[in-house]
């Protein structure tokens, strides 16, 4: 991946620049080698972007890294040692794009690569938090139970992400052949309705006036409606892949009304429990909020993160600058307040992480819940409209021509 980096040089000077590297952690790694000291790293997207694209097609289930973790925590526990651990896996893992990582993992450790450093490798299976975690368990030796950890750290993400998908499915099943009906009846059903009224040459009711207009102009101009809108989606497309873009996309998804709501919901929800689990591993807060931002999507989020962590190297601690920005609720601001006098910062984060996540599932089931029947009323009003439109058109014709 390429990334656009602004860099401090050892005499004070700005430096500005490219670079490539395997991973965000990876490409800071590389300029703090080279003296720098950094102010500003953002991944350079192109306009189509083939590598993502291509990841994502063939992207490793995070169900099969939570398999991988459980299992080789089992066979460590078990005293098996850690190149056999991985060859075991290796040879009954199904998912190629798993097995090819992990045959690397394994020709590295067997080289005398950390299983970290090793891990490190594959930003795209591993995140800098797993990896940064397993470097964590290597230290202290519990290597097992930091495993564990992170299975149910990604099981939980996961879930929730899940749930919210599974949620929108119906509705968006719905949406699509609501589209679909009303395409089928403007390009077929309509336009042959309207030569045989035409032909009969009667007074025809204003409903289907009216419907019969809306074909006609959908038929004469729907071609530039749609380019209009395919021009639209580029534009905003392409927008979104400027820095300023992307903050503002970000910012848009945690403020709309409602859907912006659980959506900062489950950020939060994904923030706390990421500390919960850094903390409980005894890395410092400084390192946990880097690996929270470079695990976050968000820009909006991405900006009040660094914010915090700008203030809390400066010696104000963590809740004071939460409470300065709005994109932090307060029951996490105040959780923080008492995870900081009490010294149990990882349990208070967890209780925060299970409410927003139990909240952005309630909220997401009872809006759910409202567009549902919403949209199925929208559609058999549609429907409906159209058909009373035609049939009365027919007994309009019917008693004209009677007469």
């Amino acid at each position: 991946m390429d990334y656009h980096y602004v860099a401090c040089s050892e005499d004070n000077s700005l430096v500005k620049g490219k670079l490539s590297a395997a991973s965000q952690e990876a490409a800071s790694d590389m300029l703090a080698y080279s003296g720098y000291r950094v102010l500003s790293l953002e991944e350079i997207t192109p306009f189509f972007p083939a590598q993502k694209l291509t990841a994502r097609l063939s992207g490793i289930n995070p169900r099969e890294i939570i398999m991988f973790s459980r299992q080789l925590a089992l066979l460590l526990q078990s005293g098996t040692d850690i190149v056999a651990s991985l060859e075991l896996l290796q040879a009954q893992v199904s998912d190629r794009s798993l097995k090819k990582v992990i045959a690397d993992v394994v020709s590295d450790v067997r080289a005398g690569i950390p299983l970290s450093d090793a891990l490190r490798k594959h930003p795209r299976a591993f995140s800098p938090i797993y990896h940064r975690l397993v470097a964590v368990g290597e230290r202290t030796g519990n290597l097992e139970v930091v495993l564990r950890r992170a299975a149910d750290y990604i099981e939980r993400v996961a879930t929730t992400q899940k749930s919210v998908k599974s949620a929108l499915v119906y509705p968006a099943i719905l949406l699509i052949v609501a589209i679909v009906v009303v395409g089928i009846l403007v390009t077929f059903v309509l336009p042959a309705f309207a030569g045989l009224y035409t032909s009969f040459g009667v007074q025809l009711p204003a409903a289907t006036r009216a419907l019969l207009a809306g074909t006609d102009w959908l038929q004469h101009y729907g071609l530039w409606l749609l380019l209009a809108m395919v021009a639209i989606i580029v534009v905003g497309y392409t927008y979104t892949k400027t820095p300023a873009g992307r903050y503002q996309w970000g910012k848009l998804a945690l403020t709309l009304p409602k859907i912006g709501h659980i959506n900062l919901l489950n950020e939060l929800s994904r923030c706390c429990r990421s500390m919960s689990l850094l903390y409980g591993s005894g890395l410092p807060l400084p390192e946990i909020m880097t690996l929270v931002i470079q695990g976050t999507n968000n820009k909006a989020m991405v900006k009040a993160l660094t914010e915090v962590q700008q203030s809390m190297i400066a010696g104000q601690g963590l809740s004071g600058p939460m409470a300065k920005n709005n994109l932090f609720m307060p029951l996490m601001v105040q959780m923080t307040a008492v995870g900081e006098e009490t010294g149990n910062l990882d349990d208070t984060l967890a209780t925060v992480a299970e409410s927003y996540e139990a909240e952005a599932d309630d909220k997401t089931k009872a809006m759910v819940a409202l567009i549902t029947p919403a949209m199925t009323i929208f559609i058999g009003l549609l429907v409906g409209f159209i058909a009373l439109s035609l049939v009365s058109a027919m007994y309009s014709i019917y008693g004209q021509v009677s007469i």
